[in-house]
């Protein structure tokens, strides 16, 4: 899918090279490189240019974003997903439970991926999945797709730099701290190629901060809001186990499936600024049914 960016130049970019302006917006050296080897993929005033031209108050650039060939081998499948906003260049969804993002052995057809492509399709539109904050098969709730390669690396940077916030509601085991921060590194467990835990010798930076919402004592469940600061394999589910309230229904850390059938975890707000028109977004999704019962109980 082509993408035409525009933009009129004003006095703080004067005498910018194109290039260093563009890495202002945030093109990363991978979309420079595509830019350059397409025809007309930098315009200036009308004519094709190069990214050591100078830009000056008043000129008017044209970026063509055309993505190269790409094989996926993802097969379009008509699967409902709810659709929470959308625009030329990013794709946010609320995923239901027991929809993996992307295909494996055992779920080749039933992914977000093949959703998403099939949904695509039918609109004449054809991308790359990219999927910015992949969630676990069955944590529900928001996602982004990046629908070009810019929007991409540009939310990729604002998850780095924690511009990007992910914010979860989860039901927990036990009377947790009204709140907390859990700074413990993540690493894959020893044989094992899904389970993680945390692991202090080998394991990746991980932090999490939480904050308990409600309490009952009779069930002894907590409700809690997470915030991710950054964004390892489990995380959330890893950190609450660790510190002894591990999530309800989840079949690595917790299988005690009285009140839910899947781990009680939603991806519920995101915010982050827009990639392309700068825009601060922030986006909501409601709990799906059995975390609303599981809520209303606590």
């Amino acid at each position: 899918m082509d993408r035409q960016i525009s933009y009129q130049i004003t006095k703080e970019y004067e005498n910018l090279y194109i290039n260093d302006f563009l890495k202002r917006q945030g093109y990363t050296h991978h979309v420079l490189v595509q830019l350059k080897k397409t025809e007309n993929g930098i315009v200036l005033n009308g004519n094709w240019a190069y990214v050591k031209d100078r830009i000056h108050e008043g000129d008017h650039l044209s970026i063509l974003l055309k993505e190269p060939e790409y094989e996926q081998n993802i097969v379009p499948t008509a699967i409902p997903f709810g659709i929470i906003y959308e625009d030329e260049d990013i794709l946010v969804v609320d995923k239901p439970s027991g929809m993996p993002v992307h295909p494996s052995i055992n779920h080749y057809e039933n992914t977000l991926s093949n959703a998403v492509i099939y949904y695509s399709a039918h609109k004449n539109e054809s991308y790359p999945f990219r999927c910015i904050n992949r969630l676990d098969r069955d944590t529900t709730g928001l996602t982004i797709i990046a629908k070009n390669m810019l929007s991409a690396g540009i939310l990729s940077s604002e998850i780095r730099d924690r511009i990007l916030h992910r914010t979860y509601l989860a039901v927990c085991q036990g009377l947790t701290p009204e709140e907390g921060t859990i700074d413990a590194p993540i690493a894959r467990k020893e044989a094992s190629t899904v389970e993680r835990c945390v692991n202090f010798e080998t394991g990746e930076h991980a932090v999490t901060h939480y904050t308990r919402l409600a309490y009952d004592s009779k069930l002894d469940l907590s409700t809690i809001k997470l915030v991710l600061e950054t964004g390892r394999t489990h995380q959330i589910r890893v950190h609450m186990k660790h510190i002894n309230h591990p999530l309800i229904g989840d079949f690595l850390y917790n299988p005690d499936y009285q009140y839910i059938s899947r781990q009680a975890l939603h991806s519920l707000c995101l915010d982050f600024i827009h990639p392309i028109t700068k825009k601060e977004m922030h986006l909501a999704s409601d709990l799906p049914d059995d975390l609303k019962r599981i809520s209303s109980m606590i």
